[in-house]
């Protein structure tokens, strides 16, 4: 599926977000662990932020400067009534273009939507957005070597990717970052996290 398909995908499901049996919770304590190794607070971007503000709430208080980019033109409806003062990007994370680096970036259940031939182009350039010593926090699935797949688990169809545990590790070595953290976080679900920071 291409990006814009992904976008359109996820208009006709906000309510699964907006519904009162969402876990608000979802992801917040990775994130504050992530946090712990931030050392400068001037920028942060959520990439795939979608409409609940949950990551975009963890961060105003803490950076001067917090902005999402998501390609679910919906979602993002959603969230700029929410928080109309944060700047909202509707793009491709790949095509999208930005003069900043962010000392915080997160990616979190949004990467494995990228099809993959373009995981690592975009692992690439999630970690050269990051400003000298910035971390970022981002999840995929946790197999061991590289997989591909759709279903419609949420009601509509859906494609999902992954370099595999082993591929994103041998990236982010490759690209000068540092691993802080690799987490297999949910039983069964083969949900996995990777905190990395990228050197002064």
């Amino acid at each position: 599926m291409t990006p814009k398909q992904i976008g359109q995908a996820y208009d006709q499901i906000t309510h699964l977000w907006e519904s009162d049996e969402f876990d608000l919770s979802n992801g917040i304590a990775q994130h504050q662990d992530a946090l712990s190794f931030v050392t400068s607070h001037h920028r942060a971007l959520d990439i795939g932020c979608g409409c609940t503000n949950r990551i975009i709430n963890l961060l105003s208080p803490d950076f001067a400067t917090v902005e999402g980019v998501d390609v679910s033109i919906e979602m993002l409806n959603l969230a700029r009534a929410k928080h109309p003062n944060v700047h909202f990007h509707h793009a491709d994370f790949l095509a999208w273009q930005t003069p900043h680096q962010y000392d915080f970036i997160s990616c979190w259940d949004a990467f494995w939507h990228i099809p993959l031939t373009d995981q690592a182009k975009a692992l690439n350039k999630m970690l050269s957005l990051l400003a000298p010593n910035g971390v970022c926090i981002f999840s995929f699935g946790g197999l061991e070597e590289a997989d591909t797949h759709s279903n419609d688990y949420m009601g509509v169809e859906m494609a999902y990717a992954t370099l595999g545990i082993n591929g994103y590790r041998s990236a982010v070595s490759q690209m000068g970052a540092v691993e802080r953290c690799l987490v297999l976080d949910k039983d069964g679900q083969k949900h996995c996290y990777m905190i990395v920071q990228r050197p002064s």
